[in-house]
């Protein structure tokens, strides 16, 4: 039995039951009226004579019981009859309304021909065509021939040369895959000057990146500057429910693939049905996942390289491929396509603002630096969201300030205007938010502040700071991850300074700060105590990195110490630092309370100049309505802060 697939083929019986409903609805509707001749109306006898008078009626039958007659109205021809009434005259006029005698009365179809047309002809027909389809079942459940023509006909959609319309311009900031990809379109250009030096284009190339950076976009850009038509199909469509199917839809495609070469397939989500065999299974040799991967091997081994079909595929989890898909031979090339830089960033916005109207004053090098650690997908939303928040203020084009918002509404969620703080939780997390900006300030290696806010957003988020790198950094020292953990907890570190209290508010930052202690102790060899050897496994890099540690109950004890050390040494170092800063931290808190919003510029000039508060607000400011304890349920969510180097909103 296959248990990798519970999902009966229940949508096809459908359509041909709907198909067959149809056709005997057609048949009756249609065919039958036809068959049966036309409609006699019957009508009383002064309308007949009324007719004849009017000079509507055109031919006149006379039989025993009843007069037939044909009559014109309005240009359209129709059959009636009446009663023969005891009339003398009625011959006389006829004739003087020119009325002609002759056939009136058509030909009625007996009650036998009529059955067989409306009831036996479409049972019959459906009959054949159920018999037809069992016979294409059956011949596709054994993966013969006839499987390859019905069941096992691979859904692949093809676009021919100049349907899709991408190109490489299309395609922004991910130059090296394109150098990558730009070789495979003019091997299909000139494949005579690789074939003079006895050179063969690789029979594969496999794309592998986080979701979102574009990998389908690239595949149908190769198409398109190679003008040639595209196969596309998803990994999932090889996957069926009867054994044999998804091979036979492997042969299919590549026997279309060869008819019309040179050509590009591409396989997106290739993991599906490339995962990793588990060996001598009970059921693995019957697996219908396994027989699929098989026929896939053994039809890029098989086909010839020389025609110009090009396999290409994408998977975001290149680690769970079978290893036989990955040889020489196979797919031969492997390409990252990986998140964007600054530059990219910046090529990206441009590419999608081309298609609304923006403003003059729009600096993409701004945006692309507040959308650090965005893929390409994010970055097309934002633009989206940027336009969108125009037209809802009335305006005809994006400016500076959509492109902002709509960074922080794809990250953090839209302002939630119908969550109201009491003052008390508005100071709280006021102290929080100033907390966090404060120490990430006043540590040399942290990244600058560019915004706090403490508006509520729709992803639970009763605030945020933001902090933005002045480039791409892709190496991060001990003293910059420690300083990062450091920030992290500097929001918790400022409510025990001032309100001699904590709150839930500081989940989502104990949870970073947990996480990145871990991983300079376990991952990266940053402890004296364990040196570098690595406790803990990533696998699935491109999707969240899941990790698991890989080491004794005893040493991993020993790990969970350390990593508690490490936090609370840092977490000591945000008090004091926000000790030093006293009077900065009931200023700067201060004004928050009162615009609800920070930017950096305004951040930094309040830090920077003499301090204005010398006496602690706190007390003061929370004091008043400070019964208002009605929203208590909602100070426990957590909010959210970037303390880190890229855009982080931790949530």
């Amino acid at each position: 039995m296959n248990l990798d697939n519970k999902k009966p083929g229940r949508k096809p019986l459908y359509v041909y039951y709907i198909i067959a409903a149809v056709i005997i609805i057609l048949l009756n509707v249609l065919l039958l009226p036809a068959i049966e001749g036309r409609k006699v109306q019957t009508t009383d006898y002064s309308t007949f004579l009324t007719g004849v008078e009017k000079d509507y009626v055109k031919t006149v039958e006379i039989q025993d019981d009843y007069i037939y007659y044909v009559a014109e109205s309005d240009g359209q021809e129709g059959y009636f009859r009446t009663v023969k009434m005891n009339d003398p005259d009625l011959v006389d006029r006829l004739h003087d309304a020119n009325v002609k005698f002759g056939a009136a009365a058509p030909q009625q179809t007996s009650i036998w021909i009529s059955l067989i047309a409306g009831y036996v002809l479409p049972i019959a027909i459906f009959i054949l065509l159920g018999r037809w389809l069992s016979k294409k079942m059956m011949s596709s459940m054994g993966g013969g021939p006839g499987g390859a023509m019905s069941f096992g006909k691979s859904n692949a959609k093809v676009y021919v040369k100049s349907s899709t319309g991408i190109k490489f311009s299309d395609v922004a900031g991910e130059d090296e895959a394109k150098d990558l990809l730009t070789e495979i379109v003019d091997y299909l250009h000139n494949p005579q000057k690789y074939r003079e030096i006895g050179a063969s284009m690789p029979k594969g190339a496999l794309l592998v990146g986080p979701p979102g950076t574009g990998k389908t976009l690239l595949a149908k850009a190769v198409a398109g500057e190679a003008e040639v038509p595209f196969f596309s199909i998803s990994g999932s469509e090889f996957v069926e429910m009867f054994v044999g199917m998804g091979a036979a839809k492997v042969r299919d495609l590549f026997k279309q693939a060869n008819e019309k070469a040179p050509c590009i397939v591409f396989i997106d989500e290739i993991d599906t049905i490339g995962k990793k065999r588990d060996g001598a299974g009970f059921t693995g040799g019957n697996d219908e996942r396994e027989q699929t991967l098989n026929q896939l091997l053994t039809e890029m081994d098989g086909f010839d390289g020389s025609k110009g079909v090009v396999i290409l595929a994408a998977t975001n989890r290149p680690d769970s491929l079978d290893p036989a898909l990955l040889r020489p031979g196979r797919f031969d090339r492997r390409i990252p396509v990986e998140l964007p830089d600054l530059k990219g960033r910046e090529e990206i916005l441009k590419v999608h603002a081309k298609k609304i109207k923006i403003a003059d004053s729009v600096r993409f090098d701004e945006i692309a630096k507040a959308a650090a650690g965005a893929s390409g997908a994010e970055l097309a939303n934002i633009v989206n969201e940027a336009a969108l928040r125009a037209v809802r203020d009335g305006r005809k084009f994006a400016t500076q300030a959509d492109f902002e918002e709509s960074i922080e509404v794809v990250i953090a969620g839209y302002q939630k205007k119908n969550r109201v703080l009491s003052n008390k939780e508005k100071l709280i997390v006021a102290y929080h938010e100033i907390g966090h900006a404060l120490v990430a300030a006043k540590q040399t290696e942290s990244a600058p502040v560019h915004k706090i806010t403490i508006i509520p957003r729709t992803s639970g988020a009763l605030g945020y700071t933001m902090q933005v790198d002045d480039g791409d950094h892709y190496l991060m020292t001990k003293e910059e991850l420690a300083n990062k953990i450091a920030t992290f907890t500097g929001g918790r570190a400022a409510e025990e300074l001032i309100f001699h209290s904590i709150t839930t508010g500081a989940s989502n930052d104990i949870e970073q700060a947990t996480k990145l202690a871990r991983a300079m102790i376990s991952r990266y060899g940053m402890s004296e105590d364990f040196d570098m050897v690595a406790m803990e496994n990533v696998t699935n890099q491109y999707l969240g990195g899941d990790s698991s540690l890989s080491c004794s109950f005893e040493t991993q004890t020993l790990l969970d110490k350390k990593v508690v050390e490490l936090v609370r040494m840092e977490h000591q170092k945000a008090l004091k630092i926000l000790q030093d800063n006293i009077g900065k931290l009931h200023e700067l808190a201060k004004y928050l309370y009162e615009h609800e919003t920070i930017t950096g510029e305004e951040f930094m000039k309040i830090l920077n100049a003499p301090v204005q508060v010398p006496t602690a607000v706190a007390e003061s400011e929370s004091n008043t309505k400070s019964e208002n304890n009605a929203e208590s349920e909602n100070s426990t969510e957590a909010d959210a802060d970037t303390s880190s180097g890229k855009v982080n909103l931790q949530k």
